[in-house]
């Protein structure tokens, strides 16, 4: 099993209404393939700059990934700067320095070309199919995205969309993407684009996940603290991927177990500020909370 993630690699400064904190690791890439890597074996593609920490590489090279397509530059490494008000759903951008990121273009070494799973984070969509054109039979492709592509990159990602198994964005972006104010509704038309199956994060309300034939809504897990929502959805996407990279057939009840898992992992990475959560995890801890998420949502 390997799983490929292409995104980006950040240093955050975060201030939520309970704390704050200065340029702590950060990125799409980061925090799916934290979460992942308590399933199976990750490879990153990102690029930083000269002034990367060394302890992060530390941190993500202890979990097990793979960073040997990770490119370092000359120049800065990409920063956020946000915040949260007390709705944790929405964040407030106050910075944002692309750097090295701006020019990123993901060259894939040869030994991550036959990755069985990859996982294209929030990039250009022109890139993410850059990336499918490196791979050379995945079984399974999940794609992510903003609103910032929608609004400016609408046909190319429309392109990207129709070569992906699986389309997983929030509730904004679906509504955004489809002009249906119904996510239900804006699911199915995001079916009709081409990918297998839709997943749509609505923060602290859960997730939709639909097929042609198939629906199922879960909510999050609920949890008596929460400290910063930043990558809970490429969290999300690491916990999924990672399930569902162990089984070998994409039936209802693997895609929906795996769905459970998203919830999980996604639910430990907003306990903490930054990936301190998700690193001091164990996989018992992982599956103690699945189980007992499992035993929340039974009713029969």
């Amino acid at each position: 099993m390997s799983i490929l993630v292409v995104g980006s690699v950040a240093l955050d400064s975060v201030k939520t209404p309970f704390g704050e904190r200065e340029e702590v690791l950060g990125g799409s890439a980061v925090f799916f393939g934290v979460a992942a890597s308590f399933f199976s074996e990750v490879r990153i593609s990102a690029v930083v700059g000269e002034d990367f920490p060394p302890r992060h590489l530390d941190f993500l090279a202890s979990r097990g990934i793979d960073l040997e397509g990770l490119q370092r530059r000359p120049g800065r490494t990409f920063r956020w700067k946000g915040y949260y008000d007390y709705d944790l759903n929405d964040a407030h951008t106050l910075d944002t320095q692309l750097n090295v990121f701006q020019d990123f273009q993901p060259e894939l070494p040869e030994s991550y070309r036959d990755s069985e799973f990859v996982f294209l984070a929030n990039i250009d969509p022109v890139l993410q199919r850059r990336v499918l054109e490196q791979v050379r039979s995945p079984r399974l492709v999940l794609c992510d995205t903003m609103n910032y592509w929608i609004e400016n990159r609408r046909e190319e990602l429309l392109k990207t969309i129709g070569m992906v198994d699986i389309m997983l964005l929030n509730d904004a972006e679906a509504r955004q993407l489809t002009g249906e104010p119904n996510l239900i509704q804006a699911g199915r038309s995001i079916l009709k684009m081409g990918p297998r199956r839709v997943i749509i994060k609505k923060g602290e309300h859960g997730v939709l996940m639909l097929g042609p034939d198939s629906f199922f809504s879960l909510t999050a897990y609920p949890l008596e603290y929460v400290f910063d929502p930043t990558g809970a959805g490429d969290s999300f996407g690491g916990g999924f991927l990672g399930s569902l990279s162990r089984y070998e057939e994409f039936g209802e009840e693997e895609l929906r177990r795996s769905v459970v898992y998203g919830s999980v992992m996604a639910s430990f990475n907003v306990e903490s500020f930054s990936c301190d959560r998700l690193g001091e995890l164990t996989r018992e801890d992982v599956e103690k909370r699945f189980r007992e998420f499992m035993m929340m949502t039974r009713f029969t």
